[in-house]
């Protein structure tokens, strides 16, 4: 499978690297490639992760990590998983 990243992911995730910089650059980096490293890992396991809370489609999963869900869509036929976005973690009332 190919992993695919839609530009409102990297918009998101440039925001959200900016806010961690201000506090520390490293830990910027850190979370930036930690991050990647779990994305990445999606096409060994692509269901691994619960099926979006957001979105009534089995195919549309959340990975949770470090407090912020990144959504992605799982498309068999074509072999890609898009990343749709990433927001903070927001427990439903």
């Amino acid at each position: 499978m190919t992993i695919l990243k839609k530009k409102k992911f990297d918009d998101e995730l440039k925001e959200i690297l900016y806010f961690i910089a201000l506090d520390s650059k490293d830990r910027a980096k850190k979370f930036k490639n930690e991050l990647i490293s779990k994305v990445n890992d999606l096409v060994f396991m692509p269901y691994k992760f619960r099926q979006s809370i957001y979105f009534e489609d089995k195919n549309i999963r959340d990975l949770v990590f470090r407090g912020y869900v990144i959504a992605y869509k799982i498309d068999n036929p074509k072999q890609t998983i898009t990343i749709i976005g990433i927001n903070k973690y927001q427990e439903e009332l």
